[in-house]
């Protein structure tokens, strides 16, 4: 039996992997629109979160990714960690999030779909890739977030809103909702 919150999450999982293959290795140092991070940082936030779900599930310890890890060869082990950890385990088990313990599929549907969904966009930025994000997954997380703007203002969550240019499409108006200058 199909899940869609997977199958949303694996399409969107498997965006910033095609993301990650097509970075230069000259280009893992380049800026982020993240204050403070580079385009191989972004790799490593996505790499952590979507091990430690993974891991979670299979009821394991997460690992991190270190600053002297081969980033290709970390996002591949993470990746392999999540797909597993979706495809085997129940998600129906509270897992810590940022907001509390919460249902997996919560975490995964909400939480990972847009984390990894705007990471996709900062890491294209950043190398200057495909900044092209599938419509169906902006909707869905835009729609999602909404309700949670003052939650998402936190410290370490998501930064101001920016005002969209006029006429923006429904991406703009997502990435700059969480902060993101475009």
């Amino acid at each position: 039996m199909s899940n869609p919150v997977i199958e949303r999450v694996t399409s969107i999982v498997n965006g910033f992997d095609a993301r990650v293959r097509a970075t230069s290795p000259d280009s893992w140092g380049k800026p982020a629109p993240c204050e403070g991070w580079t385009a191989r940082d972004v790799v490593v936030h996505v790499a952590n979160n979507i091990q430690r779900l993974g891991a979670g599930l299979q009821g394991q310890a997460p690992t991190e990714v270190g600053p002297d890890d081969d980033i290709v060869a970390a996002w591949d082990a993470a990746k392999a960690t999540f797909e597993q950890g979706v495809t085997t385990g129940d998600l129906t088990t509270n897992l810590p999030g940022p907001f509390g313990p919460m249902p997996a599929e919560q975490i995964l549907g909400r939480l990972v779909a847009t984390d990894v969904l705007v990471h996709t966009w900062d890491l294209a930025r950043a190398v200057g890739g495909d900044e092209t994000l599938p419509v169906d997954a902006v909707e869905g997380a835009y729609s999602g977030l909404k309700p949670m703007d003052a939650m998402i203002r936190q410290p370490g969550v998501f930064g101001p809103k920016v005002e969209p240019p006029a006429g923006a499409d429904l991406q703009t108006e997502f990435l700059c909702f969480l902060g993101r200058q475009v």
